[in-house]
């Protein structure tokens, strides 16, 4: 079920931007990031071996990329490179879309909203999961992981302004579906509007806390509230 608060934002909204692992896609379902981020360690380990020990003791892909910066620009280039091609290789073996997915961007796009993808995921694999499921034409901009620039990630609000730029509106007239805390950060800097995508239960009073406006438990209700 939607709410009325849902449907109003995004009524006021000119685009939909999605966040891509959670709402759209488990990206590590098939392969799991606890092997990719030993992987990317090992990588980190062998450049920069002083930075082996932090790298080893996370789970998290993302963390160890984040690291790799402290290595310099060839190191982080060497990990970045590794974390994009899992990506793309995670993608290939996560499955379907999550419950609701695809039709919460078809209804979006039905009814006129401007449509993105705004990720810290790499675009390149973001492109091949669309491309899989036959969603390329419903999204009208991908904007992920900057290139060598990890701080740029989102909490950072550079992903959300950029896609508003692209967009042609501004960023208080772009609403934001993200599962995590770091989504809701990113829309508060960038004076865009947040949902929450509460995908676990532990989640729904973290986005709340975080500032999200609305929370969702599926992203049926996305799909129900944009045809409402």
């Amino acid at each position: 079920m939607h709410s009325d608060g849902l449907v109003g934002l995004l009524s006021n909204c000119d685009a939909v931007l999605f966040d891509f692992d959670g709402p759209i896609c488990h990206v590590f379902r098939g392969l799991p990031a606890p092997g990719v981020a030993h992987e990317l360690a090992g990588v980190l380990a062998t450049l920069a071996p002083h930075l082996g020990d932090a790298a080893h003791s996370t789970e998290d892909p993302m963390e160890v990329h984040q690291l790799s910066a402290q290595g310099g620009d060839a190191v982080l280039a060497a990990v970045e490179a590794a974390l994009t091609e899992a990506e793309v290789s995670a993608v290939s073996v996560a499955g379907p879309p999550i419950d609701g997915a695809t039709e919460a961007l078809k209804a979006a796009h039905a009814s006129g909203h401007r449509v993105a993808v705004v990720s810290n995921n790499s675009a390149e694999c973001v492109r091949t999961y669309l491309s899989a499921h036959g969603l390329s034409a419903i999204v009208e901009e991908i904007v992920g992981r900057p290139t060598m620039r990890p701080d740029l990630m989102k909490p950072s609000p550079y992903l959300l302004l950029e896609a508003a730029a692209l967009l042609g509106t501004a960023p208080e007239r772009t609403v934001l579906i993200g599962d995590s805390v770091t989504d809701i950060e990113a829309t508060r800097a960038a004076a865009a509007r947040s949902i929450g995508f509460a995908n676990k239960p532990a989640k729904k009073s973290a986005l709340a806390d975080a500032g999200a406006e609305e929370i969702v438990l599926s992203m049926a209700s996305i799909a129900e509230a944009l045809a409402a």
